[in-house]
């Protein structure tokens, strides 16, 4: 594989909660139990989202809640239940995934240690973006796949990651923070790749 003008796959961490004062006390709230109860220190909270180019185009790929609207416009490609099946059948509850051309990455302008440059290769920038609407939607917030965390925007984004064949094993959260959910999208993409192999 070679490397192209205008060819790149770059990751971001947003701060959890960055812009809004609800998810980030919630965020704040939900790592101070986790703390607790691992009895751990606190972290700082990461949320992931890609950015893609290819020589014909840009794309944001990350998971958000659901907006009203065109979904074709914002690439929408999936969509999942946010904490229950049962009601998932409700907007509110729902999460779509996005191969979102031209798109844009909300609160970009607070994000850390960001860009970080995954691959300067076409070929693994259209991989990874052939494989966004391949991607699992389990609840988000549970562990329906027994990965041992559970699913969210960061599952998505290591899924992608690993899948595609970048190095996934190579890629840290900014000092002093986590994110939630990563391990879990590692560990479903091992499992798809060593059910491929059987």
């Amino acid at each position: 594989m070679a490397e192209s003008v205008g060819a790149g796959v770059d990751l971001y961490w947003l701060p959890l909660g960055a812009g809004g004062r609800s998810v980030r006390l919630n965020g704040r709230i939900f790592e101070a139990l986790a703390a607790l109860v691992a009895g751990r220190d606190r972290f700082d909270l990461y949320h992931s989202a890609l950015e893609v180019r290819v020589p014909e185009a840009r794309f944001v790929i990350e998971m958000a809640p659901v907006w009203s609207g065109d979904r074709t416009e914002r690439g929408v490609v999936a969509e999942g239940a946010v904490g229950a099946q049962t009601v998932g059948r409700f907007r509110l509850f729902r999460y779509e995934v996005r191969r979102w051309r031209d798109g844009v990455i909300p609160d970009i302008d607070e994000a850390v240690d960001s860009p970080r440059c995954l691959s300067n290769d076409l070929d693994y920038a259209r991989h990874l973006l052939e494989l966004v609407p391949e991607v699992p939607t389990p609840v988000w917030g549970r562990d329906e796949l027994d990965a041992g965390e559970m699913w969210n925007s960061n599952s998505l984004i290591s899924w992608l990651i690993l899948r595609s064949g970048l190095d996934v094993e190579s890629i840290h959260t900014p000092l002093g923070g986590r994110a939630p959910g990563w391990s879990a999208g590692i560990a479903i993409a091992r499992r798809q790749q060593t059910e491929q192999r059987v």
